[in-house]
C-alpha cells in the first residue's frame, strides 16, 4: 500500500526527485573521498614531513567539502518540498473523497477517524518520505561506497565487515518485524483518543448538566492509557535498537584496531591506510544506522498508508451521474415512487415502498413515531442517501441522473440538527449562496424570525459565530439555519424537524411568515409537534419505515388510528378537533 500511494502520488515530481538523487550521488561521493584523502595527508605529508604536501591535499579536502555542503544543502531543499508537496496533495485527495462520500460512508469511517487518517497519518507518510530523501538515497550508496573503498585499503582487514554487515540487518530486521503491529494499533488508540476528546468537547454541557465529569475523565485517562501503553511498547523496541547497532560497531571497531595494529606492524599497511579504514567501517555502520533509523518509521508510515487508501479507495454509494441532466421543464414537482432503503448488512429496512407527490404551492408533512424514517425520506430527495429500491424524481427526472449542482440549487434542506460555521452571520447565510445582497439576507432574517436578535448583536451581519454556532442558543441557530435557505431560494424546501427549539408563538410566527415566502415552492415538513403541521396542505403518517395513511388533519383524526394516536398524545380531545 505505502509504495503505491507513494508511486502515485511522487510521479509529478520526477525532477526534483532526479536532482535530489543527483546531489545526493555527488555528496556521498565526497564524503567517501575525504578518509582517503586524509590518508595521504598522514602517509604522504605527515609521516614524510612533506608541508607542501600537506597544503595541496589540504586544500583539495576543503574543496571537496565545499561540494560536499553545497550538494547536500540541494539535496535536503530538494527533498522537503517535494515532501511537503507529497502531504498537501495526498492530504487534498482524502479531502476529495470524503466530500464525495454519502452519509453512509460517513457513518462508516466515523468523523474522529477521518481526521486521524487526514492529518496524522498523511504527516507520518509525509515524514517518512521527507527522511527516505535526506538519508535513505545516501545510505546504500555510502554503504556500498564504503565498503568499496574499504576493499580498496586493505582487502584481508575487510573480512570483518563480513560479520558485521549481516549482524547489523538480522538485529535490525527483527526488531521492526516486531514494531510493525504495534503501530497498527498505535493508530486506532490515537482514533479512539480523538473520538473520546471530540466527544466530551462537543458534549461538555451535557457533561456538566449530569456532574459526569468524573466518569469521562476516567474514560478518557483509559483511552489515553491504551494509548501510552502501545506508545511504550515501541518507544522499548526503539530503544533497544540503538544499543544493539552501537554494540555491533564498537566491537567491530576494536577488531579493526586489533587486526590492523598486527598488520601496520608488519608492514602490510601503513597507519595512514588504518585510519582511513576506520573512518569507512565507521561510514558503513552509519549508513546501516541511518537505514536502522528509516525501517523505525517504516512500520508505522505502511499502517498509515494502509489506512489512507482504505478511505481513497472507498466509493461514495452516491455516483454523480454519467450524463448528468442540466435543466428541469418543471419547477419544484417532487414525486417519490415505491421507494425504499436499507443499510448495508440490515435485517429490515429502513424505508419500504414510500409513495408520496409533493407539488407547488402546497405543504407537505411527514409525521411519525422516533425511527419511523422520517430524516431518512428527507435524506433520499436530497440526495445524501440513494435509494435502495424505487425512485426519487424532482420535476420527473430521478435525482440520480440530476447534475448535483442542480438538484442543490432546486431542494434546499434544513437538517434536524443545524450546524454553522465559524465566521460571521453573513457568512453562514451566503454559505448557499454567496452572491446574495445584504437586504436579501435581512428579508430571509425577517421570515425566520431571526432579524431581532441579530440587530441586537454587537455587529449586526458581521457578528462572530463560533464553530457549530456553539456561541448562540438552539433556537437562534435553527432560525439561522432556516434564513440561510431561505436566501438560496430553491424551488423545493425539506425542513426536517426544524421547528423543534422554537418556542409555540415563534414557531407559529415563522410558519405565517414562511407560508407567504414560499407561496409558489413545494414545502416538505418533517415534525414530531402536531401544532407545527396540522394546518397542512397533506399530511403523510409513517410508522416502521411504512406509510400508513395520507390526507388532511381532519381526515386522518376521523379514519387513522397511528395518527390520531399521536395527536392525542400531545393535545386533548377538544384541542385537536
Amino acid at each position: 500500500m505505502l509504495i503505491q500511494l507513494l508511486r502515485r502520488h511522487l510521479s509529478p515530481y520526477k525532477r526534483p526527485i532526479t536532482l535530489l538523487v543527483i546531489l545526493q550521488l555527488l555528496q556521498t561521493s565526497a564524503t567517501l573521498y575525504l578518509p582517503n584523502l586524509n590518508a595521504d595527508i598522514i602517509d604522504k605529508g605527515v609521516v614524510r614531513g612533506d608541508t607542501g604536501e600537506i597544503v595541496r591535499l589540504g586544500g583539495v579536502m576543503l574543496a571537496i567539502s565545499l561540494v560536499q555542503v553545497v550538494c547536500n544543502i540541494g539535496a535536503v531543499h530538494y527533498g522537503a518540498r517535494t515532501a511537503a508537496a507529497l502531504g498537501r496533495d495526498v492530504r487534498a485527495a482524502v479531502f476529495d473523497r470524503v466530500q464525495s462520500f454519502s452519509a453512509r460512508e460517513l457513518g462508516r469511517f466515523g468523523a474522529p477517524s477521518l481526521i486521524t487518517r487526514s492529518t496524522n497519518d498523511v504527516l507520518q507518510v509525509q515524514m517518512l518520505v521527507l527522511m527516505a530523501f535526506t538519508l535513505m538515497v545516501s545510505a546504500p550508496i555510502m554503504c556500498v561506497g564504503g565498503i568499496v573503498m574499504a576493499l580498496g585499503q586493505d582487502v584481508a582487514l575487510s573480512t570483518v565487515l563480513l560479520a558485521v554487515v549481516p549482524v547489523l540487518g538480522i538485529s535490525v530486521s527483527v526488531i521492526v518485524v516486531k514494531m510493525r503491529p504495534l503501530f497498527r494499533s498505535m493508530q486506532e488508540r490515537l482514533d479512539t483518543v480523538n473520538r473520546v476528546l471530540r466527544e466530551q468537547i462537543t458534549g461538555n454541557r451535557v457533561i456538566r448538566a449530569f456532574v459526569r465529569d468524573g466518569y469521562e475523565q476516567r474514560r478518557f485517562g483509559e483511552a489515553n492509557t491504551g494509548l501510552t501503553e502501545v506508545a511504550l511498547g515501541t518507544g522499548r523496541l526503539t530503544a533497544l535498537m540503538f544499543p544493539v547497532v552501537l554494540t555491533v560497531v564498537n566491537i567491530s571497531s576494536v577488531a579493526v584496531v586489533w587486526f590492523g595494529a598486527h598488520r601496520v606492524d608488519t608492514g602490510a599497511i601503513e597507519i595512514g591506510q588504518l585510519t582511513a579504514f576506520l573512518a569507512y567501517l565507521m561510514q558503513i555502520v552509519m549508513a546501516v544506522m541511518m537505514a536502522t533509523f528509516m525501517f523505525m518509521m517504516v512500520p508505522r508510515a505502511e499502517v498509515c498508508a494502509e489506512r489512507i487508501e482504505e478511505v481513497l479507495g472507498t466509493s461514495s454509494s452516491v455516483v454523480p451521474p454519467v450524463s448528468p441532466v442540466r435543466e428541469l421543464s418543471r419547477h419544484g414537482h417532487l414525486e417519490i415512487r415505491a421507494a425504499a432503503f436499507s443499510y448495508p448488512g440490515a435485517e429490515e429496512p429502513v424505508l419500504r415502498d414510500i409513495a408520496l407527490t409533493a407539488r407547488p404551492g402546497e405543504t407537505t408533512a411527514i409525521i411519525g413515531s422516533t425511527g419511523s424514517g422520517k430524516s431518512t425520506l428527507l435524506g433520499l430527495v436530497a440526495r445524501l442517501y440513494d435509494a435502495t429500491g424505487g425512485a426519487v424524481l424532482v420535476d420527473g427526472v430521478d435525482v440520480r441522473d440530476l447534475d448535483p449542482a442542480l438538484l442543490a440549487r432546486t431542494v434546499g434542506l434544513v437538517p434536524q440538527k443545524p450546524f454553522l460555521f465559524s465566521g460571521t452571520v453573513a457568512s453562514n447565510l451566503r454559505y448557499g449562496r454567496p452572491d446574495a445582497t445584504d437586504e436579501e439576507l435581512w428579508q430571509a432574517l425577517e421570515v425566520a424570525q431571526a432579524a431581532d436578535f441579530v440587530r441586537e448583536l454587537e455587529h449586526g451581519l458581521q457578528a462572530p459565530i463560533a464553530q457549530g454556532g456553539t456561541n448562540v442558543s438552539g433556537g437562534q441557530r435553527q432560525r439561522l439555519a432556516i434564513a440561510r435557505t431561505l436566501v438560496q431560494r430553491p424551488e423545493i424546501y425539506l425542513f426536517d424537524d426544524s421547528f423543534s427549539a422554537l418556542d409555540y408563538a415563534t414557531d407559529a410566527a415563522l410558519r405565517g411568515a414562511l407560508a407567504a415566502e414560499t407561496a409558489e415552492a413545494t414545502v416538505v415538513i418533517v415534525a414530531q409537534r402536531v401544532s407545527t403541521i396540522r394546518e397542512a396542505d397533506r399530511i403523510v403518517v409513517l410508522d416502521e419505515g411504512r406509510v400508513v395513511g395520507a390526507g388532511t388533519h381532519r381526515e386522518l383524526m376521523a379514519g387513522n388510528g397511528t395518527y390520531r394516536e399521536i395527536v392525542l398524545s400531545q393535545l386533548t380531545e377538544a384541542e385537536a378537533a
